[in-house]
């Protein structure tokens, strides 16, 4: 049956006699002729020229009253169908279990939707909450908004289960709610976070017998009693709320996990849903309550069907928890002054030196021939190597600030518009000593690892006849880096996965303060007897501090060996270019080809391409986090646009303060 039937089809098929499905069926294509139906299938109406505002499917519906309402044997049949509808369907679920996920997990949520996403649902079901997404669409609430009262009322005597049905209905999904409610609050996950002063008086316990006592003062129609109940339930449920909400401060101090923050979700949506229930069954005008509620289930279908809102609300404190404790470690690469900015130019070059020897370990892998597989793993080994080698030895590489940086710098944005001129200005400073920074960086890294990989070529070249590096590999070298082929595009590949590595060692951090692995290092009596009390100690304040830098250049390093590798396997010819190994790399290729290949163009070319790989490198990596940084946070549009034109004055008025640091 097509959705552009005649009316006086459709309500024929009414067959009160039909199966389950079958009446199902024939409900929801009613729902779409009402949607659907072209405007000539209705005949003209008195009055309609004071309809032209009223959107069509309201009009629609006052004309299939008209003809049911004008023709007994039809009222008769949509009626029949409509009282076994009732009788069989499982209504109550559509008020409790609507929007909310029994097995409280955000996977098992996102599983839920993704499914619903690509799998047909049927009709052939008890479950109204089921059926109710095949009823209704997004948008519907904008035409069941528009209905009068008097089409309202004639649609619920025609449709509805009854006044007394509806209120047991809604009873029931109370019922329920209330038993989920009182369920979530003692889930360890909950309840060991909440605020103990904000349980002593027991709400999750109470919410119970108080629901229970609302129950039966309506069935018995005691109302005053009812007021009584229902306020005291209001109190509770109000209680439960902020208990609830004292998780979030704890979250926010010792770990986030995505699951809590859809489970405090789940349980304020269910307080918020039992409240609008009450007002529904205590209303003195149930039936425009009762519309309020089912419109406000219909509003919840467009979120219900959306996984990218799902992830957007979820993990909005995740990355903010990332982003800030990628900011804790980020600030150590802000210089401030000239000390520190000679501080961060000695440590450049100590990393430039230990990349020099990462260079060399790079050709000695590719001139073993390993698979790719395994040559990547290896590649990514050694990078990784290298990496932890320069934070233990607290020096550091260029590349690896960005990422860090900007959570750091956005912490300190000034925002709201009473910020004040001075607090913009702090932040140009900021932003200025972060430029400066990694300046530095990329200086001391450059400074130290060409000239160093050159003077072993050279050393080896005259203790042995030979340099490290031989000539093919120094004309792959030339190849490979040259501005002229793929390099811009690899560099900023690489300042994703520089990016990839900030977001995971936020990650990893987050993860291990949330399982307090720090406090089971300390005090765990296996690691304690094996370690001894003092080393226990020792470690775990070691792991605390340095999880995040570990994770980081242990993930970065992986990250630049094997995913190019994934990435052929697919068939996408992706490859990395980090500057300061690229630097390297020519640095070896002058060794072997000696220093007349300065005065070749391809030579400048590699250079010309190198710089590019650092730009981009940074600018890439830098811009993914700030903007990371900048959701996470909030931060309005205006406000951005205020601190573009500082940082843009800036530049033109004082523009060495971005490249050296200011006088004492």
């Amino acid at each position: 049956m097509s959705s552009a039937w005649d009316l006086t089809a459709l309500v024929n098929a009414a067959d009160p006699k039909a199966g389950q499905a079958e009446r199902h069926l024939w409900m929801v294509r009613l729902m779409e002729w009402l949607r659907h139906a072209p405007k000539a299938a209705l005949p003209p109406m008195p009055g309609a020229a004071e309809d032209t505002r009223t959107p069509l499917p309201a009009v629609r519906l006052r004309h299939l009253l008209n003809q049911i309402e004008r023709h007994e044997p039809l009222r008769q049949r949509v009626q029949g169908l409509v009282q076994a509808f009732w009788a069989d369907i499982d209504a109550a679920s559509l008020y409790a279990d609507l929007g909310f996920n029994s097995r409280l997990s955000f996977g098992s949520e996102l599983l839920t939707r993704v499914q619903k996403r690509l799998l047909p649902g049927t009709p052939d079901t008890r479950d109204l909450a089921a059926l109710f997404r095949l009823l209704f669409k997004p948008g519907d609430e904008l035409w069941l908004q528009a209905l009068d009262r008097n089409t309202l009322e004639r649609a619920a005597a025609l449709m509805g289960p009854g006044p007394a049905v509806t209120r047991a209905i809604l009873l029931d999904a109370i019922t329920i709610l209330v038993s989920a409610v009182h369920a979530a609050g003692y889930t360890p996950a909950l309840r060991q976070r909440m605020d103990t002063t904000l349980l002593l008086a027991e709400p999750f316990r109470q919410i119970t017998p108080a629901a229970a006592a609302l129950r039966e003062a309506l069935l018995e129609d005691r109302q005053d009693e009812a007021l009584r109940h229902a306020a005291y339930l209001r109190a509770l449920l109000d209680a439960c709320r902020r208990a609830a909400a004292s998780v979030m401060p704890h979250l926010e101090s010792y770990g986030v996990s995505v699951d809590i923050v859809f489970d405090l979700d789940q349980l304020q949506g269910r307080t918020q849903r039992i409240e609008a229930l009450v007002d529904c069954v205590l209303a003195k005008d149930p039936l425009a309550e009762h519309h309020r509620v089912v419109l406000g289930l219909v509003q919840r279908l467009r979120h219900l069907r959306s996984v990218r809102a799902l992830f957007a609300r979820h993990y909005s404190l995740l990355a903010r928890q990332v982003a800030e404790r990628s900011a804790e470690t980020g600030s150590h690469y802000i210089t401030r002054n000239a000390d520190e900015y000679r501080d961060m130019l000695r440590r450049a070059c100590g990393g430039g030196a230990v990349i020099a020897g990462t260079v060399f370990v790079k050709f000695a892998l590719t001139a073993l021939g390993l698979g790719a597989f395994w040559g990547g793993l290896w590649a990514g080994v050694n990078y990784a190597v290298s990496f932890v080698i320069v934070m233990l030895l607290h020096w550091t590489v260029a590349t690896k600030q960005p990422a860090m940086t900007a959570p750091a710098l956005a912490a300190t944005l000034p925002t709201g518009r009473s910020s004040s001129d001075e607090e913009v200005e702090a932040f140009v400073d900021r932003v200025a000593q972060l430029i400066r920074s990694q300046m530095a960086g990329i200086a001391g890294n450059l400074a130290v690892c060409a000239p160093l990989v050159l003077a072993v070529q050279l050393l080896a070249k005259f203790a042995t006849g030979s340099p490290l590096v031989g000539t093919k590999e120094a004309e792959y070298v030339l190849h490979s880096i040259t501005l002229l082929g793929p390099t811009a595009l690899f560099a900023a590949f690489t300042g994703v996965l520089l990016f990839a590595s900030s977001l995971i060692a936020g990650w990893a951090e987050n993860w291990f303060v949330y399982h307090r692995l720090d406090s089971a290092i300390a005090w765990n009596p296996r690691i304690v007897e094996r370690l001894g009390a003092a080393r226990a100690q020792r470690w775990s304040t070691w792991w605390r501090a340095n999880i995040s830098g570990v994770a980081a250049n242990v993930s970065l390093g992986l990250l630049l060996g094997l995913v190019p590798v994934v990435m052929q396997f697919f068939g996408l010819p992706l490859d990395v270019r980090h500057v300061t190994l690229a630097s390297g790399q020519l640095g070896a290729a002058v060794g072997a080809l000696g220093f007349g290949l300065l005065a070749e163009p391809a030579f400048w070319w590699c250079v010309a391409g190198i710089a590019c790989t650092g730009i981009l490198n940074l600018s890439v990596s830098f811009w993914l986090a700030f903007k990371v940084a900048l959701r996470s946070r909030g931060v309005r549009m205006q406000d951005r646009a205020r601190i573009g034109r500082a940082v843009r004055s800036r530049m033109r008025t004082q523009p060495l303060s971005f490249l050296r640091p200011p006088p004492p």
